[in-house]
């Protein structure tokens, strides 16, 4: 038989009370809930020798609700989405609010052709094709012997 000591396991509540508030704890002292809805899309980036591949993992979005812009050297990819669902039944309503968006940004190379750029949205990730210039596929590889 083991004793349990009343410590408190993250100052805010003692451990012996830790399994009846575990979902509460997990949504908000631990900011999971907020962090899952203050997070960006991870991406990755893929390089070949003819294009730079982008892909976003972005679930639950369609096509018209992203952004995607060149300024100068800087691609802009963002999204912003707000739903409001309203249920009327019997002697209440009940409204529910959705907002959710992000913004990520990326310096363009230099060899990127930025009138090529293409994008596809399918099964909840966004692909973004940027394609290089002629010059940059043509490899100006160069060795250079120290003196």
């Amino acid at each position: 038989m083991s004793t349990r000591t009343l410590t408190k396991s993250d100052g805010n509540i003692p451990v012996l009370f830790d399994d009846f508030f575990k979902p509460w704890n997990e949504w908000f002292d631990r900011g999971s809930l907020i962090n899952k809805m203050l997070t960006v899309p991870a991406v990755n980036i893929i390089e070949s020798k003819d294009e730079f591949k982008l892909s976003l993992a972005i679930p639950g979005m369609k096509k018209e609700d992203f952004k995607i812009d060149i300024d100068g050297g800087m691609l802009t990819i963002s999204s912003e989405k707000e739903e409001s669902k309203e249920d009327r039944e019997h002697r209440f309503t009940r409204k529910e609010y959705n907002y959710s968006s992000f913004t990520r940004s990326f310096s363009l190379p230099e060899e990127v052709s930025k009138e090529k750029i293409q994008a596809n949205y399918n099964d909840g990730v966004l692909y973004v094709l940027l394609p290089k210039k002629e010059e940059a596929k043509n490899g100006t590889h160069k060795s250079i012997s120290v003196r």
